[in-house]
């Protein structure tokens, strides 16, 4: 018997709920009871038309609908009365009042009142102006007293204890975001419309590989610095900052990072590695995550080594390498990327030295002889260890290089290229993937917004969206789906 086709739309298939779940998933995820009360004692004895719970569900839900403006939520809310109760707002339908008009009586040719009909039944819904005063009100609340960032910190708490390896991989990185000004100065004032933000530039630099000649690209904006870390095996946020475009990102990231660890002392204890671009590299950044938290950085290392350029003879094709002990004649150099080598002192062989871990008792990298460990013959292994002056045996010779007391910017305790480098630089990629998820589903790519503190807010709003359904997912087990922002819900079996 042949098998039967299935149709292609089944209900027993299709078994979704509405895109109303994604929304309660992050309403009864998220730590605002602080955030409502204070905004209720500012309200005080004011109206309330529009409760101060509702009106706050509703702020959230143009976020987690991915409104681009107030006035595109303010139109959703009028025509989906599911939404309206969803959120806490009152959705009994209104009738506009009969207007009177005088008119006419072609008949009896005297005047009379005619009573014309209110129209359909309608929803009340907050207008733009209440929607003003109320985010106004919230950005307030995050200038002065951060309750956004409060929101944030309380999620990472709560995704730490959800799951025993949150935290354990972290990242950063760094993002440009256009203000909604072209940073022109008016003639009148000298200023441009949005004084918060200035320019900044970002200058990335290369090796055509055809032709051999560096190449320079400079990009520039006007607005502010998104600055993000994040877990990068969950690829979910754990602390945001805004700046203007011109503040410094090394400064920025030293910041954040003992901010963060400050606020929560056990990320600290868990982190065990951080990475970030080449543009980060910094041996002052490396020394305070290694030095004070005992992380290992997995920061790419910049080429900045000049001098060896020009001297004759210079092979744009071969690493520039250095001795490794400058004071005597030795056969050990090493790469402004931290790799180490042996020169044979007979052939003029140059050999990767066999890496075997790093010594956190000594803090020092330990690197064996490639012909011992790998066990193949060389001529000038006496001359070699003489050099070195010392006497290894069979086990061949031993390089100790203690990373506190060499260049911290190059050697570090997870050495580049190694495995361990390479798994935790890859990962380095879930920071891209979440600034994409910023411009795109949460528009930041087009937006509307002008101010730091409320570019600061509506960032914090997104993170705090994006971890509480993280954590709402986790919660109901479904871990895969985490990361999801407008996936549907599956309905439970």
């Amino acid at each position: 018997m042949a098998a039967v086709s299935p149709f292609l739309f089944s209900w027993n298939d299709v078994e979704a709920r509405s895109d109303l779940e994604r929304f309660y998933l992050v309403r009864d995820n998220l730590p605002d009871e602080n955030i409502v009360v204070a905004l209720e004692k500012r309200r005080g004895n004011g109206r309330d038309d529009f409760p101060i719970r509702a009106m706050w569900n509703a702020l959230i839900a143009g976020i987690v609908f991915q409104h681009p403006s107030i006035e595109s939520l303010i139109r959703e809310l009028s025509r989906n009365p599911s939404l309206l109760e969803a959120c806490g707002f009152n959705i009994l339908p209104r009738q506009k009042k009969p207007v009177a008009e005088l008119k006419r009586n072609e008949e009896t040719g005297q005047m009379q009142v005619i009573w014309s009909d209110g129209g359909d039944a309608y929803f009340l819904v907050p207008g733009s102006w209440t929607f003003s005063r109320f985010l106004k009100n919230v950005i307030e609340l995050e200038e002065y007293s951060r309750m956004v960032s409060g929101m944030v910190r309380g999620l990472r708490e709560s995704l730490m204890k959800e799951l025993p390896d949150f935290g354990c991989h972290l990242g950063y990185d760094g993002k440009a975001i256009n203000s909604y000004s072209t940073g022109q100065e008016s003639r009148k004032t000298g200023e441009t419309s949005d004084t918060d933000a200035d320019w900044g530039k970002h200058e990335t630099k290369g090796i055509n590989s055809e032709t051999g000649k560096q190449w320079t690209k400079v990009k520039s904006w006007f607005g502010y610095g998104l600055h993000l870390i994040a877990d990068t095996q969950y690829e979910i946020p754990v602390a945001v900052h805004v700046t203007p475009a011109s503040h410094s990102e090394h400064t920025e990231l030293r910041s954040m990072i003992q901010e963060l660890f400050e606020e929560t002392p056990e990320l600290g204890e868990r982190c065990e590695d951080f990475v970030a671009d080449r543009g980060l590299d910094s041996g002052e950044t490396k020394a305070q995550l290694f030095d004070e938290y005992g992380i290992r950085p997995g920061i790419d290392i910049r080429e900045l080594w000049r001098d060896e350029k020009n001297e004759p003879g210079y092979d744009p094709g071969k690493p520039i390498t250095r001795p490794l002990y400058p004071d005597r004649a030795d056969t050990i150099v090493y790469t402004e990327k931290g790799t180490v080598h042996c020169i044979c002192p007979v052939s003029g062989e140059q050999r990767d030295m066999a890496f075997y871990g790093f010594e956190k008792d000594r803090n020092t990298l330990k690197y064996r002889c490639p012909a011992a460990a790998y066990g193949f013959s060389c001529e000038g292994c006496v001359e070699c260890s003489s050099s070195g002056k010392s006497n290894p045996g069979e086990y061949g010779r031993v390089v100790r290089i203690n990373i506190t007391e060499e260049d911290r910017r190059i050697f570090t305790p997870i050495p580049y290229g190694t495995q361990g480098w390479d798994r935790a630089y890859n990962r380095r990629s879930s920071l891209e993937r979440i600034n994409g998820r910023l411009d795109n589903d949460f528009g930041f790519e087009k937006h509307y917004i002008r101010g730091q503190a409320k570019m600061q807010t509506r960032v914090g709003l997104a993170t705090a969206v994006m971890m509480a359904m993280a954590l709402g997912h986790v919660r109901a087990g479904r871990i895969e789906q985490m990361r999801s922002l407008v996936r549907p819900i599956a309905r439970a079996a």
